[in-house]
Parts: C-alpha cells; sequence; structure tokens
C-alpha cells in the first residue's frame, strides 16, 4: 500500500520559514519523480515543485518561488522535503506530496500538511 504522510505545516506570520516533509512507503522512492502539490482556498490543486528520482533535478512551477521554496530528497529515508522560505499569505494552503512523472504530470497524492501564513 502506497502511502505519502506530510508534516511540517502550522501557521507562521509573514516572512517566516517552514520545512514540510513527506514520509513515504509502499513503493521504490528512488525511481520516482516526487512533488509538492497545493489546495489554496478558492484555488485549484496545482504543483508546486517536483524533483527527478535523483533529486537533482528541480522544477518549480512559479517563479516567484524560485529561490524561496527548495524541494529535495533523502532517498536513503524515502523521505521528501520542502523548505520554504519568506513565507506570504499567498503560499498558504495544503501541502501534499505526490508521485508522478516529469513534466507537471504527477497522480497519486496523500493526505496532506496544513500552512497558513498570517499576520
Amino acid at each position: 500500500e502506497v502511502q505519502l504522510v506530510a508534516s511540517g505545516g502550522g501557521v507562521v506570520q509573514p516572512g517566516e520559514s517552514l520545512r514540510l516533509s513527506c514520509v513515504t512507503s509502499g513503493f521504490t522512492f528512488s525511481e520516482k519523480y516526487m512533488y509538492w502539490v497545493r489546495q489554496a482556498p478558492g484555488k485549484p490543486l496545482e504543483w508546486v515543485a517536483y524533483c527527478n528520482p535523483g533529486g537533482g533535478y528541480t522544477y518549480y512551477k512559479h517563479s516567484s518561488d524560485e529561490g524561496r521554496f527548495i524541494i529535495f530528497r533523502d532517498n536513503s529515508k524515502d523521505t521528501l522535503y520542502l523548505e520554504m522560505n519568506k513565507l506570504t499569505p499567498e503560499d498558504s494552503g495544503l501541502y501534499s506530496c505526490a508521485i508522478g512523472r516529469y513534466g507537471g504530470n504527477w497522480s497519486t497524492r496523500g493526505q496532506g500538511t496544513q500552512v497558513t501564513v498570517s499576520s
């Protein structure tokens, strides 16, 4: 059974940072492209960032996230991370990790962790 369990969310003020983690099991993590996806209030579900199986190639959907967000992975721990810095209220949402392919195509999504950025 595939499991994708995200954690690390919380309520923070604008400008602060969070590190999200997603512990996975039930598949060969080191062979998969992995995504972070976000469900923001009133907006469609969208991917935020993804990386290749080795972690050496990373992609961000929004140019405003490059340099603020860092996606990385530890294949020895089957865990995906998202470091988020200089958070703004627009970053708020439910963040989940997902298994996917190159090019913005993701499928299986796990349970998420809530991020709320508010002053």
